[in-house]
């Protein structure tokens, strides 16, 4: 059953993005209504995951999003947290590879909308560039999201935080709204299961910006990594209640020391 109820899902997923995708061409004209797409797409991709997969996404801590521009620094385990943040922040905008912009009709809507590429063919030079498009973000009021370790990492895995982000902190002097997640658990890094449940995205309290850099990465870290480990040790135990164990192969890492 989890297998055909994930297979339903993933195929109407991919069948309502091909014709967003390609229905919502004449939004291009304005990155505002491109955003206004990605948003609908969102809604109706957790409608579906909830409906069809059986997992549902609660999200906590709404309370803690300030108004106005922000960073906002997300633990990075799926696809899943990319759709749900653009349904909950007005005016996001990623920070991504440039390579994505590249991609036939996606790479459209991702220019289009104003995300912050990061070229790293450019070397020491892609951070300065990353840091203009940045500013220009803030500037325009934009709620910048940032995966602090660069890409989706297995659930529990050691932390591997970049320095991007205490750089963005220090240059853009806004707050930092760290989000916590275990979406890991349930929309799967590297297969198409999608088990049910309740995946939790957690707003945790804002970082007021002025603080030393190597003091924001510690406590920023220090705050994800707290919060995260919480949310996947009820995730494991709520799934192997309900008769849907993890499989080693997505299990939390047990063998190194958290942090």
């Amino acid at each position: 059953m989890l297998a055909l109820r994930s297979l339903a899902f993933n195929i109407c997923f991919y069948a309502v993005t091909t014709v967003l995708a390609v229905a919502g061409l004449p939004t291009l004209i304005s990155g505002r209504a491109v955003l206004r797409l990605a948003r609908l797409w969102g809604r109706i991709t957790l409608w579906l995951l909830e409906a069809v997969a059986g997992t549902r996404v609660e999200f906590r801590g709404l309370e803690n999003i300030p108004p106005g521009p922000l960073l906002v620094a997300a633990k990075h385990q799926s696809a899943l947290e990319t759709l749900a943040l653009c349904t909950v922040l007005p005016n996001f905008a990623y920070i991504l590879k440039r390579e994505l912009l590249l991609i036939p009709l996606i790479g459209w809507y991702l220019s289009r909308s104003g995300m912050v590429a990061i070229d790293r063919s450019k070397g020491t030079r892609a951070m300065s560039l990353m840091n203009a498009a940045a500013v220009e973000a803030i500037r325009q009021g934009r709620q910048l999201i940032i995966f602090p370790e660069g890409t989706r990492r297995p659930v529990g895995a050691e932390p591997a935080y970049k320095q991007g982000l205490s750089h963005l902190y220090a240059a853009l002097q806004v707050p930092c709204l760290p989000v916590a997640l275990n979406t890991g658990l349930f929309w799967s890094r590297n297969s198409l299961v999608r088990r049910p449940g309740t995946a939790i995205i957690e707003f945790l309290p804002t970082i007021p910006p002025g603080l030393p850099r190597q003091a924001f990465q510690a406590l920023a870290q220090e705050r994800l990594e707290t919060a995260s480990n919480a949310l996947v040790d009820g995730g494991v135990q709520g799934l192997a209640a309900a008769g849907h164990p993890v499989p080693a192969a997505d299990a939390p890492a047990t063998a190194a020391p958290r942090r």
